[in-house]
């Protein structure tokens, strides 16, 4: 007896259609489609607001800083490149201060980034050891973290005051100098920005960094001890390498915040003394809302994005996953 496709025959010789729940029914096939747009519909919610909040401003960005935008002006016309050639002109009204910012940018990250990656890392080593009292201290070491930029610049402008503060006068009763003027000079205003800065978010890293150590497998420092291994050796060893992507993770947001620092300065020293320092942020907010010249902001923050980028990769280049060598057989 013949059978149409797709039908089985029966031990007993007849032949039965398949049920609707076996592969390569319709009704399958439509289920198995349905299933395919299930993800895009719970990926919905964030890709609208990505796209809202991060793709159209970005994009928007572009194209403004294409354009002399005043947006207090009905007419933007477009200039092309010309606001991206003007910050590498010398002879430029925006060049010395664009790269003076870009060099007060630099400084801040080069003071910042080491200590909040050293000081976080040796209070995580020791907030992960047992004794009393323990909880306490992580929560004080983490509670400054939780407030924002413009209570912690505030706060610290009145006590780093020069007349009136209280750290100047702490100091002088302790015979050093009392009159050093935090907020108004160099170097003294790179001490204040750097160690408040420091002082306020290291517990954040310190917590990403007791989590990572308390991944580390202790059988390996069993292992090392069985060795002979001494703390010095265990933490190079051992401690180092288990935390490795965790080191990866902390120096990249660290890189990419302490290059974005804009609200220490701007209560703190209001950018002084002059503009030593006034960062990349705080000149790029100056220019496009205060002096109008929004494309020429938009320009600037894009010269700032392609080196944070170069400096990202960098970052990844050095923490990549090194492949071991394959053997060369004669």
């Amino acid at each position: 007896m013949s059978t149409k496709v797709g039908e089985r025959v029966l031990p007993t010789g007849r032949a039965r259609r398949p049920s609707a729940s076996e592969p390569g029914t319709r009704k399958n096939r439509g289920t198995q489609q349905q299933g395919k747009a299930t993800p895009w519909l719970f990926l919905a919610p964030y890709l609208l607001l990505f796209g809202s909040f991060v793709i159209i401003p970005a994009v928007l960005g572009v194209w403004i800083s294409l354009h002399s935008w005043d947006y207090t002006l009905p007419n933007k016309p477009f200039v092309g490149l010309d606001n991206y050639i003007a910050l590498f002109s010398p002879g430029s009204t925006v060049f010395g201060p664009f790269w003076g910012s870009m060099r007060a940018t630099g400084i801040f990250t080069v003071l910042s980034v080491p200590l909040l990656l050293i000081v976080p890392l040796a209070v995580a080593l020791l907030m992960s050891r047992k004794f009393p009292g323990r909880d306490f201290l992580r929560a004080i070491y983490f509670a400054p973290y939780v407030l924002g930029v413009a209570v912690i610049s505030v706060l610290w402008r009145y006590l780093l005051d020069n007349n009136i503060g209280l750290v100047n006068h702490y100091l002088g009763l302790l015979g050093l100098p009392d009159d050093t003027a935090w907020t108004t000079s160099t170097p003294a205003a790179w001490v204040a920005l750097v160690g408040v800065t420091v002082w306020w978010t290291l517990g954040f890293n310190a917590v990403i960094y007791l989590a990572g150590l308390q991944d580390i497998p202790i059988e390996l420092y069993e292992a090392a001890r069985v060795d002979g291994a001494g703390p010095w050796m265990q933490f190079l060893n051992v401690t180092l390498p288990g935390l490795k992507p965790i080191l990866s993770f902390i120096t990249i947001i660290t890189l990419l915040a302490s290059a974005n620092m804009f609200g220490q300065s701007y209560l703190m020293t209001q950018g002084g003394p002059g503009r030593e320092t006034r960062t990349a942020i705080y000149q790029i907010a100056d220019t496009g809302l205060r002096n109008f010249q929004m494309g020429s902001a938009a320009a600037m923050s894009y010269v700032l994005t392609i080196f944070l980028m170069a400096i990202s990769a960098f970052v990844f280049y050095i923490f990549r996953e090194k492949q071991p060598k394959k053997e060369v057989r004669s």
